[in-house]
């Protein structure tokens, strides 16, 4: 019996194998067969590509391998069906509304148990001053990271302005916080109106304080409310759970839309400055995330492993947001104590834009190479500071890029008609700028969790 179940175990595992690579292999030819005109016959082979998947997917059931199948059903869609595809919003508009609707919630309970069930209150300055400093490092490196991108592709050379774009205006955007305006955000002036409004880091400001004072009192008076939130917080954890069945169908859903609204043709003109953009994202993992990993000792293979899920989330649905209960649980099973996680992911919301730092300077240093101009070193650290400071608690901001852009325009006298032509492919880059927020703040908790623990074991 048992000989019996190892045999078909191994056929299962060969059945798999086999699968996944003639999806790939199918996969590429058709995109190859795209390339000689044969429209139709490559999407055929692709959409057989993709059956072979599927065919893999069924014998390796994972959020993640179903995400992955529907991400690349999502984009063939928008590539054969763009009108089709253009109207495939429900199942992604839900899903985040479905997220959303537990993020508050969800918080309150875990950062307020933590603190007051686990008599952390005198842990959580110091972990809010690491978070803050390894933070500002982490960006201030994906800064210059995007700047020296920049200027070793030198991808705005050469790029045409339509003349359009020469006279048009940017839309009205807010003007950048001050420093006075971004702490008294941090606030909220209501919590009922911070939960409505969804504003992630007022309510956790708002968990702390409250789960800070619920620890100050007796144990007799403390001890019913905290049982109460605790069991409020598995909960919200095992609706967490469910929700994440419509992840695939909503990540493919959202990816869908958007090739069949923007088209992969959009790409074409700004090719070399999406994929500059990719391979910097790369050379920040490589050269900062995984160091910062191995440094603190924080197994990698592990926490790739348990950081790809939401990682996929957020890529195909362009929004930390989508991506931050799943995280919060995958680090917790990783085991970053709960209270921790709580802290640092949603404070990293606001804080540790990571893709975004990559994509801002990169942005910027584009701008000048689109309109001709060669930036000396100075001007390319003046541009590097003052995004340090303008990108800092923008998460609340609309159309937060534009605004951090046009300030720093403003700042370094750059123009700003080639801001409006990155705009056109920002969704695109936006999926990989969110993608790597997600795991920056997931590393964030990984790294804070390990040099918390001699602490919390003496």
């Amino acid at each position: 019996m048992a000989t019996a179940t190892k045999t078909r175990s191994v056929s299962k595992d060969r059945v798999a194998r086999v699968s996944l690579l003639a999806g790939a292999v199918l996969l590429a030819a058709g995109i190859a067969l795209a390339f000689v005109h044969a429209s139709e016959v490559a999407a055929t082979v692709r959409w057989i590509g993709i059956a072979s998947f599927l065919l893999y997917t069924v014998r390796r059931s994972s959020l993640m391998s179903w995400t992955f199948l529907a991400m690349l059903a999502g984009i063939e869609l928008g590539i054969d069906a763009p009108h089709v595809a253009a109207q495939v919003r429900l199942p992604g508009d839900l899903f985040l509304r479905l997220i959303r609707m537990i993020v508050a919630p969800l918080l309150f309970a875990t950062i307020t148990t933590g603190i007051a069930g686990h008599s952390e209150l005198k842990s959580v300055g110091r972990v809010a001053i690491k978070a803050l400093i390894l933070f500002e490092v982490v960006t201030t490196l994906g800064l210059i990271i995007g700047v020296v991108a920049m200027n070793i592709s030198g991808a705005g050379w050469g790029v045409v302005i339509p003349a359009a774009l020469e006279t048009a205006q940017p839309a009205a955007a807010q003007a950048p916080q001050t420093w006075q305006q971004i702490i008294l955000n941090l606030f909220p002036n209501n919590i009922a109106e911070a939960v409505a409004q969804n504003q992630i880091l007022q309510v956790a400001i708002f968990s702390i304080l409250f789960g800070s004072a619920l620890a100050m009192i007796s144990d007799q008076k403390r001890a019913p409310l905290v049982s109460v939130l605790q069991s409020l917080a598995d909960v919200m954890f095992q609706l967490t759970r469910f929700i994440m069945y419509l992840a695939p169908l909503a990540a493919g859903a959202a990816i869908a839309y958007t090739v069949g609204n923007t088209g992969i043709a959009t790409l074409l003109p700004l090719v070399k400055l999406v994929g500059t953009y990719y391979v910097a994202l790369t050379a920040f993992s490589l050269l900062v995330l995984i160091p910062t990993l191995m440094l603190f000792r924080v197994p990698v293979g592990k926490f790739i492993s348990a950081v790809g899920e939401p990682a996929a989330i957020g890529f195909a649905t362009t929004t930390s947001e989508a991506a931050l209960p799943l995280a919060m649980e995958r680090m917790e099973e990783f085991g970053v104590p709960r209270w921790i996680v709580s802290f640092v992911i949603p404070t990293g919301y606001s804080f540790n834009m990571t893709g975004g730092s990559v994509y801002l300077s990169m942005a910027a240093i584009f701008v000048a190479q689109a309109a001709g101009m060669h930036l000396a070193f100075g001007r390319q650290l003046a541009i590097v500071l003052v995004l340090m400071a303008a990108s800092k608690g923008i998460a609340g901001v609309p159309r937060a890029s534009l605004v951090v852009l046009l300030a720093t325009a403003s700042a370094v006298h750059l123009p700003t008609a080639p801001i409006l032509l990155i705009l056109g492919v920002d969704t695109l880059m936006d999926m990989g700028r969110t993608m790597m927020n997600v795991v920056g703040n997931c590393v964030a908790a990984a790294v804070i969790g390990r040099t918390e623990a001699p602490a919390a074991s003496s």
